[in-house]
């Protein structure tokens, strides 16, 4: 396949967040990608409308997939496991784990995206700065690591920051071919000492500080 025409499954997951949703979802769903591509979202048994929400917005854009997260597993926590069923049920190449604030800057952001996944890459962070899209890429999942620990997504505060988020690794999204993906998912919960921690924040300025 030619990595201009590589497919992208966009997952996010949501709860209570039906506002957001009505004001930030249509920008995902407004890409101007040719090959085509694939939103969807996993509701975490929200309390409010978020479920009326997402129905109404799915007659306009049908491709817009909704799925939800079952009574939780108290041996998981939700938020891995919402991704992991968003994973599933995933059909494209390609997926692009976000959050729903984190909207795209232009309408042509994964057409950016596909000109970096060749087939010497597993995985992209993503980063909307003040200056445009710019992309991380990784030859191996694992190289993922020091941005995908618990620790470095919990510090991370959706839409705000563009300045140092690239410095910082304060990703707004992060690509990973399919086959990959749970690879990436095991990092999300893994907590690593103060030590260790401070190792992977300090490779993550160093790195940032210098490309």
């Amino acid at each position: 396949m030619n990595k201009k025409d590589c497919s992208f499954s966009i997952v996010m997951t949501v709860y209570d967040q039906a506002r957001q949703l009505e004001v930030y979802l249509p920008a995902f769903l407004a890409a101007n990608y040719e090959p085509g591509y694939e939103v969807i979202v996993v509701d975490e048994s929200s309390t409010d409308d978020t479920d009326d929400v997402l129905k109404l917005l799915k007659q306009s854009y049908p491709q817009l997939y909704t799925t939800f997260l079952p009574k939780p597993n108290p041996n998981v926590t939700r938020r891995k496991l919402a991704l992991s069923i968003g994973i599933k049920a995933a059909k494209n190449e390609w997926v692009i784990m976000t959050d729903i604030e984190n909207t795209p800057d232009s309408s042509d952001w994964l057409s950016s995206l596909a000109e970096v996944t060749d087939s010497t890459t597993e995985a992209v962070a993503g980063y909307f700065t003040k200056k445009g899209l710019r992309l991380e890429t990784f030859e191996d999942v694992s190289q993922a690591e020091a941005l995908a620990v618990k620790a470095e997504r919990s510090k991370r505060k959706p839409g705000s920051g563009k300045t140092m988020k690239y410095a910082n690794g304060c990703y707004d999204f992060i690509a990973v071919r399919r086959s990959k993906a749970y690879d990436l998912l095991k990092y999300f919960e893994h907590d690593v000492g103060a030590l260790r921690l401070l190792r992977l924040r300090m490779s993550i300025l160093a790195s940032h500080s210098f490309s």
